[in-house]
């Protein structure tokens, strides 16, 4: 049995793969696409036949890697209508997934807030990949639960205190499993949401 490369798809996921492990290790302006290519397997002329530049496989790769926390998030979770308990359920498991994945963990830190991830495409993944963060905020601001700031606002610092969280047990992992740490982290998070 072949470990060649062969289908389209497998191609793509290889470049994006081996961009994730470069753009991480290396960082974005370092990172050529003739070194994506190459640890990928895959001709440039296949990679620029996927990817026009490499600015598209950053977004692509930011999508697909937000795609896949968000999936995450909302598998087998049943949100009780409890605003602050189904935010804390989301916050946990959006924890656990981060310690899960430390590569990709690595690049949200590196890029989330990066200027090499375009506006557009850091605004998609806000409100259209986690929509159902918007859906959540919004009952809670309807509720008078979660204060009533503008949500683009929110969402950003909802991010920003993820981030925070993450950087946190990265540097802390012997901390990662600690309720009284992973709790904390949660309570800064809904003191900072939520109406006074």
């Amino acid at each position: 049995m072949s470990s060649k490369i062969t289908t389209a798809t497998d191609k793509k996921q290889a470049i994006l793969d081996s961009a994730l492990q470069l753009f991480v290790s290396n960082g974005f302006n370092a990172t050529s696409t003739a070194s994506i290519a190459k640890a990928a397997g895959v001709a440039t002329g296949t990679l620029f036949h996927h990817f026009p530049t490499k600015s598209d496989i950053m977004s692509q790769l930011f999508l697909s890697i937000k795609q896949e926390f968000a999936n995450n998030m909302v598998s087998n979770t049943q949100l009780s209508g409890d605003i602050e308990k189904d935010a804390n359920n989301l916050w946990q498991k959006a924890i656990d997934w981060a310690i899960a994945q430390p590569l990709k963990q690595l690049f949200f830190l590196q890029y989330s807030m990066s200027a090499d991830i375009d506006i557009a495409v850091r605004k998609q993944a806000m409100t259209s990949i986690l929509g159902f963060v918007v859906e959540l905020i919004e009952q809670g601001k309807q509720q008078g639960i979660i204060a009533n700031f503008p949500n683009e606002l929110l969402l950003e610092n909802c991010h920003g205190q993820y981030l925070a969280a993450i950087r946190f047990f990265t540097d802390n992992p012997q901390l990662g499993s600690n309720p009284q740490h992973r709790s904390a982290s949660f309570k800064l998070f809904w003191h900072a949401m939520k109406a006074q």
